[in-house]
């Protein structure tokens, strides 16, 4: 397979467009991007025209002679190059070197843009935003920045810009701070676009990476350290052709970037477009409708996780409006429900186990963001409750959690697919004594109350043993255990997730008051009814648990057949031969 045989599969893969760009490069100074022609004049007789060229400079007194940089060595050689290249370091191509204008205004001094790091967008010069200083006319000349001079940045925090080469493709009338080193090359051996491009490849980053100092945060490369760099060198004519062939295919790259960004921006609007109508069916005859649209375009809808995501909020909003199965008239009512849920609060009051609340108030039209079905009605959710209550934090905090003991549940162990318990604070049975009133019990439904994670609930098990919760996380105790499952359902669904949002409190941080949440109104249907609800959910859930895994593992078939086609690109039938099932899959 070769590259254009793959690249649109390429580009698809998780991360695709980047590692296209990296594979370009790779196969660019490897020597197999463009061919090569033997008519063209070998690189080695470039090398003998440079030395020709310093000896003549030595004789001249125009340079030094300086102590030649040791020969590269076999060991240093990270891959063989075709029969003209030749591997070189920058300085054997004979560099002018200048280290940027340190001067920060000079008395009398020639108004001149002078360029800073702020001025270097997207690795190209921007003159957008430059700024003048006076600067004496001595150093005009000395730090002028001509056209096809290279700037590699010389200091900065970030290892990812330090060395970077970047090229001046413009007639510019400006100077460089000292931010920058000026190279300067001639044209007649090496292309500085070339040169530049190749200042950009993972073998010169990856090499500038283990030269530069550290000090201060700042990491610094020098004038030897560039000049040290090794670089493979083609004829002169191809150089041309490779910076032609790399500028093409990255514009290419750049196009495909821009179609997936536009393709995403497109599926988003038509995902949210056909599941905002089935949310907003108001019928099991408009649901049908509805989804009858959906189901036309599926296979183009839910082609990645983050639409099957947004399928399941939308199969929580349709259970719990009544629209996700069929009402049963001779289900028992949901009045006898909350009879039941009234006689075990009674029962807990007798026992002194539960305190007599206040009446709630009434619930009012606005409260009701949808209808409900015949047999169903709104409630206040402090109504189904036994508990509401927040737990905290034992004195001491971390300093008394201990290797083992009773669990300590925190808002990073909550999550509406269950308790997650890697990691799990403990605290001694002593300290769980004195935290009565934070103790969770099996079927108990756990809802953090701030921080980022504000709203996110997990069921307790059944099978739980014991433990106690933090002041980030809300104890919510159903009167009837029965509809644990069902009223966790509500907590997450998109229509309490919104109210969490709506009247949390907290400038710098979310919170939820008990007070609130008590009178959270949310949708009660008979309890048979709820069963079945919770039985298709369930149902749903697992379908759609299956269609993200199929996605997901399509994106890691991608992935694997990217990293194949950037890290074996050197061999070509090796590469066919692993990958024919990966680009099948994917």
């Amino acid at each position: 397979m070769n590259l254009m045989d793959g690249f649109e599969l390429l580009a698809k893969a998780p991360g695709g467009v980047a590692r296209l760009r990296e594979l370009i490069m790779a196969l660019a100074f490897q020597g197999k991007l463009v061919p090569q022609d033997s008519k063209e004049e070998a690189a080695s007789e470039l090398l003998r025209q440079i030395q020709r060229e310093k000896d003549r400079l030595i004789s001249d007194g125009k340079i030094k002679r300086e102590k030649p940089l040791p020969g590269i060595t076999d060991e240093e050689k990270p891959y063989d190059l075709p029969d003209t290249w030749e591997w070189v370091r920058l300085n054997d191509l004979l560099p002018e070197f200048q280290n940027g204008a340190s001067s920060r205004g000079d008395k009398d001094g020639i108004p001149t843009t002078v360029l800073r790091l702020a001025d270097i967008k997207d690795g190209r010069i921007s003159l957008n935003d430059t700024r003048e200083i006076a600067i004496a006319a001595r150093d005009v000349d000395k730090y002028n920045l001509a056209t096809a001079d290279i700037l590699a940045i010389r200091v900065n925090g970030s290892a990812d810009l330090v060395g970077r080469f970047i090229l001046n493709d413009m007639d510019v009338s400006a100077i460089y701070c000292d931010h920058f080193i000026r190279i300067r090359v001639n044209g007649m051996w090496i292309s500085p676009a070339y040169l530049a491009m190749v200042g950009d490849s993972g073998l010169i980053r990856n090499a500038v990476s283990s030269l530069f100092i550290t000090t201060a945060g700042q990491k610094t490369v020098n004038q030897g350290h560039i000049g040290s760099l090794i670089i493979p060198l083609p004829p002169l004519d191809e150089q041309r052709r490779i910076v032609a062939k790399v500028d093409e295919l990255m514009r290419l790259c750049d196009e495909l970037e821009n179609s997936g960004r536009l393709e995403a921006e497109q599926h988003a609007r038509l995902t949210a477009t056909l599941f905002d109508a089935l949310a907003a069916s108001e019928s099991s005859h408009a649901l049908a409708e509805n989804w009858s649209r959906v189901a036309e375009h599926f296979d183009l809808l839910l082609d990645r996780p983050e639409a099957v995501d947004a399928l399941e909020q939308i199969i929580l909003h349709l259970a719990v409006r009544g629209l996700l199965v069929p009402q049963d008239a001779t289900d028992d009512p949901v009045e006898s429900l909350l009879e039941q849920g009234r006689t075990r609060k009674e029962e807990l009051v007798a026992e002194g186990k539960a305190k007599r609340e206040k009446s709630m108030p009434a619930i009012e039209e606005h409260e009701t963001p949808f209808a409900l079905p015949a047999g169903w009605k709104w409630i206040r959710l402090g109504q189904l409750l036994s508990k509401l209550g927040a737990g905290s934090t034992p004195l001491g905090g971390k300093d008394v959690y201990v290797p083992c003991g009773v669990k300590f549940l925190r808002s990073q162990n909550v999550w509406n697919e269950g308790l997650r318990l890697e990691g799990v604070a403990f605290i001694t049975p002593e300290t769980h004594a004195r935290m009565a009133g934070t103790v969770v019990l099996p079927d108990d439904i756990l809802f953090n109350i701030t921080g980022a994670s504000i709203g996110r609930c997990a069921v307790v098990p059944g099978e739980f043993d014991e433990a106690n919760v933090s002041q980030h996380v809300a104890i919510v105790r159903p009167l009837v255990n029965d509809i644990t499952s069902y009223l966790h359902l509500v907590l997450i669904s998109p229509h309490v997730q919104q109210t969490v949002m709506d009247v949390q409190v907290g400038v710098s941080r979310e919170g939820l008051s008990m007070s609130k949440l008590s009178h959270f109104v949310v949708p009660l249907p008979p309890l048979a009814e709820q069963s079945r609800i919770v039985a298709r959910v369930e149902k749903l859930h697992h379908l759609c648990a299956s269609l993200r895994e199929h996605l997901t593992a399509r994106q890691t078939y991608q992935a694997r057949f990217a990293e194949a086609l950037v890290e074996q690109v050197a061999s070509a039938a090796s590469l066919a031969a692993k990958t024919d099932d990966l680009a099948a899959a994917a």
